[in-house]
């Protein structure tokens, strides 16, 4: 079994063990769909990334991504996390700032820049979203599911931008800390939808570090909770434009997410008339090879 490149990176903090994790392949170029979910399976992380070469001269590599149970067509911080592996590795390079990854949702763009805090941050632009409200059944189900009161404002919605979250604003930060979700009633409820799982946000106090916090839950894909979630995130941004919420949250903010459960993420939020941009640090933790399976 030959060795392939490996890199483990912790993805929304540039400190270790902080953030939310993601595997990343390096070179899976002889790897096909089932050793591919194989080693999805093993990582036993939310998922895990394999770069092939790209099939189209606009992208700078391409990128698989599988949970434990599935492939995905896109994830945030998978996205953000393998391109970060890939710099650090000197296998691309970044033209004006800028990279394009593709993936099954298509061609994602991304920015990489330099923070004097965080150090390198990379964004990606959120593919194009396709919002819904959910009907009056599937709201109550919602609020039972969660154990926990919605806000007045705004119903829920479903999201699509590959990733297909169930948006949800709570009454607070500190709601969101404090649900406790029923999983497997959730897990049916996201498989009658054909929904990836349910985002839930609420409103810090002023003058806090973060404007909102945020947990994702996705029990149909394997993930009972997912700790810090770009695709997540990305949604929630999309939620609050559709909803007219922009001039209470703002175009340019910070949401944390993970401690719930004992990370502490931070997600930079830009919210445009055409755009959504999604970013943050990343930090590799493991940087070695695994075997190739057979």
């Amino acid at each position: 079994m030959q060795p392939v490149r490996f890199r483990q990176v912790d993805v929304f903090t540039n400190v270790p063990y902080r953030g939310n994790p993601v595997a990343v392949v390096l070179d899976a170029a002889g790897l096909d769909a089932e050793q591919m979910q194989r080693i999805a399976h093993w990582t036993n992380l939310s998922e895990t990334t394999f770069v092939v070469p790209a099939t189209t001269d606009e992208a700078d590599y391409r990128v698989r991504i599988y949970t434990p149970a599935s492939e995905l067509p896109f994830a945030g911080h998978p996205t953000i996390g393998t391109a970060h592996a890939l710099l650090e590795a000197g296998l691309v390079t970044a033209r004006n700032g800028t990279l394009v990854q593709e993936c099954g949702a298509g061609l994602v763009r991304l920015e990489v820049g330099e923070d004097a805090a965080l150090g390198r941050s990379i964004g990606f632009e959120l593919p194009p979203p396709a919002l819904r409200e959910l009907d009056d059944a599937q709201v109550a189900e919602l609020v039972e599911i969660l154990g926990t009161t919605l806000s007045p404002a705004v119903r829920p919605m479903l999201v699509d931008v590959g990733p297909r979250w169930v948006v949800a604003q709570l009454p607070s930060a500190a709601a969101v800390l404090a649900a406790t979700p029923d999983r497997q009633r959730m897990k049916a409820h996201d498989l009658a939808l054909g929904s990836t799982g349910v985002v839930v946000f609420g409103e810090h106090p002023l003058g806090g570090a973060a404007k909102v916090e945020v947990r994702a839950f996705a029990p149909s894909c394997g993930i009972d909770e997912d700790p810090v979630c770009g695709s997540g995130n990305g949604c929630m941004a999309a939620f609050i434009r559709e909803t007219g919420l922009l001039g209470r949250f703002g175009e340019r903010f910070v949401s944390s997410q993970g401690r719930a459960i004992g990370r502490d993420g931070r997600v930079r939020i830009e919210i445009g008339p055409d755009r959504i941009r999604v970013g943050g640090a990343a930090v590799t933790c493991i940087d070695g090879t695994i075997a190739s399976p057979a």
